[in-house]
């Protein structure tokens, strides 16, 4: 019988081995992915494989190319600085003979022959030299030699200057050309300058070597000498390299100039290797570039590795292609999605109702808006057709019409208004728009509508309508003319019926009311900031405020009260708006005050003198008198025969002086209360004070009060009415000697203080003042508040109209008056009487009343 090893151990059908486990794994994970990233990973698995074999495959050609690529390069920097040190013993060598021939010409004087035959001899062996040239101090050519010309005399033209270029390769287009660049940089450096590529006027690529030749008064002139590039790189690169690698000389920015190609170029027409280094001592940013080309074709011609990597492309290509297409394709349906989306939220989230018909007019779509301004739900309307829910019921001929044309697509652009009616009955406003629709094949599959409710819009509109409506009513039923005038065209905009009765509806009268100035005075000025307006708004372009004036119209023969401002009119641009009021009643209302108000000045003026009447019969009386005694004295002494000739003659002069004293005292008088039309003119005020002291004389003499005169000299002339102003200050000086003669002051205190001098004040300016003080009981603080107006007197058979006329005529001279008590501590001394005229009142407008019209009416 046979037993089991105890190292075997039987393992069962269902036991895992190690090999199945991680294989188990892998389909656990996979069965755990959605089929989309199954898909994803099937489809890069085979894609990784075929890249990472590519991979090694390009590596390893990688690694060999590189050392092939290294040694070619290597090749080519070695020639190329050999070319480069050909080229700069071959520059540096002809920049020798140069200057030895500079010299030459400025320190040995040659003639021109002379520098011809060794110009000669130094272009013949090289034939990258076009020309050598002598230059005069002021660029112009003396001698030239090139391949092509013979020597040239001075004075003689030459075939071309050597100083223009036909386009330069180099500078840009707002520099100088690129040889006088270098000639004035070789003249302020004194030194050999090489300049720029450029094509000479045969259309060669050319650069030029200018040496200055220096004297003892400076620059004296250049030998300019021109190089052939094509010449110079066909000459000077060795065949031998031309035949390994291929040479060419550029500019700093990589554009070709002039190339030395071999047989080797034919191999490849793009350069494999390259190296530039800088031509020496030319500069300027010209470059000598060498190029080698691919030789080696036995690791890339193998046709083994192109079908490998061919078929390893073609894989990548079809397994990217597949990955592509997947992708967008998730794409497309991901952005459809989202598009999709979008336009059901925007057209959820609009105000405005869209409906959708087909050709035969059913309802294909609707949105939200749609129905909740219906009322209805979007089962209920989809597939409906005319007459639809929404139509009210009693107008469907009318709506079965607007449908007909809508099908046959005469709807008015501007839409159609109608009502429409919702699922409970009622009734709104709506504009309905419609449009065809198209198709992506341009084909027409049905009707797009889209409905506004315009309920509130209309209720708007219409009281929008209402206002202006009562607006223009109102505007109609005023008294006053209102009229607008655009500043810019000059045209009437607006005229009520006033206007219109008045003026018709001719512009000119709105121009004439406002005194012609239409235009407002910040464009008048001259504001450059204002260009013709341009349509600006009207506050960003004046700040112009309401003006009142008044005008009389002769056409109606009426007086106006104008007030006139800018507005910006509806459609922006700046109007002048006017309101003309009729004051034709109350200016002749002003009239009648005026006349009556110069009947109050002269009435004034009788009764002070008939107050006065006593005092001046008196003295009148004594050159009556006098006369009276020296003509009986005379008669009596010539009945008696004792007078002579000169006592008779002495006695007829004082008989004549007292009659002129006499004549003078009643001129005064008849001057004083003469009437006459109120006149500003210039006045002395001297003449003034003079006038009234010899009036007030006669009262002061009854009343026994002394009248103590304190008047500056060398007053100003002041523009005034005369008999006005001493009017009040007559009228100041006989209250002052009442005031004391009825208080019964004693003799000591009965005079009269009048003080004129001239003063300045901050809020009048220079003045000349007029101050009458007197010694009676002063006046109680709530009389002189009360003290100037009308009809309040503190006398008792006083009419209360004096104090008022000073008031009046001092205001109506642009002055001022006041009255105060003068005090002694606390004790009342007397009063004080005192107002000021201004000095420079020549510019103002006297509008022919002598003071305010409200001459008799109370203060307010």
């Amino acid at each position: 019988m046979a037993f089991p090893s105890p190292h075997h151990v039987p393992t069962s059908p269902t036991s895992p081995t190690k090999a199945d486990t991680p294989n188990r794994l892998f389909w656990r994970w996979w069965r755990k992915q959605t089929p989309s990233q199954q898909d994803r990973y099937a489809t890069l698995g085979p894609l990784v494989s075929v890249l990472l074999f590519l991979v090694v495959i390009i590596a390893a050609f990688w690694y060999l190319r590189n050392e092939e690529l290294e040694r070619e390069q290597e090749s080519v920097k070695r020639d190329t600085e050999v070319v480069q040190q050909q080229l700069r013993l071959r520059l540096i060598e002809n920049q020798e003979h140069l200057q030895r021939l500079a010299r030459d010409v400025n320190f040995k004087a040659i003639s021109v022959e002379q520098f011809m035959l060794q110009a000669s001899d130094f272009v013949r062996p090289r034939p990258e030299i076009l020309s050598v040239s002598w230059l005069h101090a002021d660029g112009k050519v003396k001698a030239a030699r090139t391949t092509l010309t013979l020597s040239l005399e001075a004075g003689q033209s030459v075939d071309r200057d050597p100083l223009e270029n036909q386009s330069d390769l180099y500078t840009p287009l707002d520099a100088s050309p690129a040889p006088r660049q270098a000639l004035a940089q070789a003249r302020e450096r004194n030194q050999p300058a090489y300049s720029h590529p450029f094509l000479n006027s045969s259309g060669s690529k050319v650069i030029q070597l200018h040496l200055p030749m220096m004297d003892r008064q400076g620059y004296a002139g250049a030998i300019v000498a021109e190089y052939s590039l094509e010449a110079l790189m066909r000459h000077q690169v060795p065949q031998e390299i031309l035949q390994r690698h291929a040479m060419s000389l550029v500019r700093a920015d990589g554009d070709l100039l002039t190339s030395s190609v071999g047989a080797v170029t034919s191999r490849s027409a793009k350069p494999s290797f390259v190296h530039d280094v800088v031509v020496t001592p030319i500069g300027n940013g010209l470059l000598l570039r060498g190029m080698g080309f691919k030789t080696s074709s036995s690791l890339v011609g193998s046709t083994l590795f192109w079908m490998v990597v061919a078929l390893s492309l073609l894989t990548v290509w079809t397994l990217v292609g597949t990955l592509r297409h997947m992708r967008r394709r998730a794409d497309i349906q991901k952005a459809l999605v989202q598009e999709t989306n979008f336009r059901r939220a925007m057209e959820n989230s609009m105000l405005t109702g869209m409906r959708t018909i087909d050709l035969e007019g059913k309802i294909t779509y609707v949105n939200p808006a749609f129905c909740a301004m219906t009322g209805f739900s979007e089962q209920e309307l989809i597939g409906a057709r005319p007459p639809y829910p929404y139509w009210p019921r009693d107008r469907l001929d009318e709506f079965h019409r607007m449908f007909q044309q809508e099908l046959m697509g005469r709807s008015p652009m501007g839409g159609v208004e109608l009502n429409m009616e919702r699922r409970d009955g009622s009734q709104f406003d709506a504009r309905m728009y419609v449009s065809p629709l198209i198709d992506a094949e341009g084909n027409q599959t049905g009707w797009m509508t889209s409905v506004t409710n315009i309920t509130e819009a209309k209720r708007v509109r219409d009281q929008l309508t209402a206002a202006h409506e009562r607006f223009t009513t109102v505007l109609e039923g005023l008294d006053a003319a209102v009229s607008v005038m655009s500043v810019q065209r000059g045209e009437m905009l607006f005229a009520n019926r006033s206007y219109r009765l008045w003026f018709g509806g001719n512009p000119e009268a709105h121009v004439q009311l406002t005194g012609g100035q239409v235009m407002p005075d910040e464009v008048i000025d001259g504001d450059e900031s204002v260009d013709h307006f341009g349509g600006l708004p009207t506050h960003n372009l004046t700040d112009a405020g309401s003006d009142t004036h008044e005008v009389y119209m002769d056409n109606v023969q009426k007086w106006f009260d104008v007030r006139a401002r800018y507005v910006q009119w509806t459609d922006g641009n700046l109007a002048q708006m006017l309101i003309a009021t009729d004051i034709t009643a109350r200016k002749q209302a002003e009239d009648a005050a005026a006349r009556q108000a110069e009947k109050s000045q002269f009435t004034s003026r009788l009764i002070t003198m008939g107050e006065m009447a006593s005092t001046v019969a008196h003295e009148l009386n004594q050159p009556l008198a006098a006369i009276s005694n020296y003509c009986s004295g005379m008669i009596s002494r010539v009945q008696s025969g004792n007078i002579d000739n000169e006592q008779l003659v002495g006695a007829l002069e004082k008989t004549s002086r007292q009659a002129q004293r006499a004549g003078q005292i009643i001129h005064r008088i008849r001057q004083f209360v003469k009437r006459s039309e109120p006149q500003r003119q210039p006045a002395r005020v001297r003449d003034i004070t003079d006038a009234v002291l010899e009036l007030a004389v006669f009262e002061m003499k009854r009343r026994r009060v002394t009248l103590n005169s304190t008047i500056a000299s060398r007053l100003p002339t002041i523009m005034a009415d005369p008999i006005l102003i001493e009017q009040v200050l007559l009228n100041l000086l006989k209250n002052a000697a009442e005031a004391i003669d009825s208080a019964q002051t004693p003799q000591s205190r009965r005079h009269i203080d009048l003080r004129v001098q001239q003063r300045f004040f901050e809020d009048q300016g220079e003045v000349i003042e007029f101050s009458v003080s007197d010694g009676g009981p002063g006046m109680r603080e709530d009389m002189l508040a009360r003290l100037f107006e009308a009809f309040h007197s503190t006398k008792a058979e006083g009419l209360g109209i004096g104090l008022s006329l000073c008031r009046s005529i001092i205001e109506s001279h642009h002055g001022r008056i006041k009255a105060e008590n003068i005090y002694n501590g606390q004790t009342v001394t007397g009063c004080r009487f005192t107002f000021t005229l201004p000095i420079d009142n020549s510019d103002e407008a006297d509008t022919g009343l002598p003071f305010p019209t409200d001459l008799l009416a109370e203060e307010p």
